[in-house]
């Protein structure tokens, strides 16, 4: 695998700092990876060596306010906060097409990266081949978390958990539990994100609708992610896509699995599913 970095510029501004994992051959098509709240897109690269290996190259941004692109200053969200987060996803896109014009894309969305996907759908999903969520939800509950004028509360996540370091909730692995909180990028406090009211728009089933048909959607989930709520939201969720017309919308929810399944315990067996998808959609 070849790892390189690269960078786009916001509409606000901002240059996003992007890491482009390569294949050592020709590849097959392109994974976008989008990373969650309070991380970056460096813990997925063995995500992305799993990837490479099997041909695709990969486009991993470090969103903005967070990793590299934050420049140390985690959380800073700049001029247009929310909306200007799913613009960035738009925006890599445009440049992955110039990069790798004619290759077919695949989305991949974890947690806060899968609610910017859900977002970017209603207006892009002609743009992009298929799509992963990973560590997603139905999002109209979680809006007022997000949406609060204190900054992003998170520890009620941990409640059914042991209190070891307070962040059990991400994984069943202690260590990397541990990588997680020696990570100073990582489990920072978010401070409100403006705009993110709107994200309410992903939980419109007209504005759904407007999602064509023929997408493929792969969830994936632990249920024993607080955001799955045992399954019930991830199940909603996808049942959203399929009212609004997706006939090709597939859920696995692992029993046990908390809300990283790429750093679970049985996260060979999520990459191999994600893997035999991404096979399935890109190769049709």
């Amino acid at each position: 695998m070849d790892e390189s970095t690269i960078e786009f510029t916001s509409r606000d501004g901002i240059a996003v700092q992007t890491y482009r994992w390569q294949p050592d051959g020709p590849p097959r098509a392109v994974v976008q990876v989008q990373h969650g709240l309070a991380e970056h897109a460096g813990r997925y690269r063995r995500f992305a060596q799993a990837l490479t290996g099997a041909g695709y190259v990969v486009y991993a941004p470090d969103a903005r306010g967070s990793g590299r692109t934050a420049n140390g200053s985690y959380g800073s969200w700049g001029e247009d906060g929310w909306p200007g987060w799913v613009d960035d996803v738009a925006r890599l896109r445009g440049l992955i097409g110039e990069e790798q014009a004619g290759l077919p894309v695949v989305l991949f969305g974890h947690s806060m990266g899968s609610f910017a996907t859900q977002h970017y759908l209603l207006d892009h999903s002609a743009d992009v081949d298929a799509v992963v969520l990973s560590g997603s939800t139905e999002v109209g509950w979680l809006i007022p978390v997000l949406d609060a004028d204190e900054p992003a509360d998170l520890s009620a996540f941990n409640e059914p958990f042991e209190h070891r370091t307070g962040f059990e909730w991400l994984s069943r692995d202690e260590a990397e539990v541990d990588a997680y909180v020696a990570d100073p990028a990582c489990g920072w406090e978010a401070p409100p994100l403006p705009g993110i009211a709107t994200l309410a728009a992903a939980a419109d089933p007209e504005r759904i609708g407007e999602v064509r048909d023929d997408l493929p959607m792969l969830i994936v989930s632990g249920d024993a992610d607080p955001l799955a709520q045992g399954g019930s939201t991830v199940e909603l969720l996808a049942q959203r896509y399929r009212d609004a017309g997706l006939d090709d919308v597939e859920v696995r929810l692992y029993p046990g699995g908390r809300h990283e399944l790429l750093n679970e315990t049985n996260r060979d067996e999520v990459t191999a599913d994600i893997l035999a998808f991404i096979d399935r959609v890109t190769s049709s």
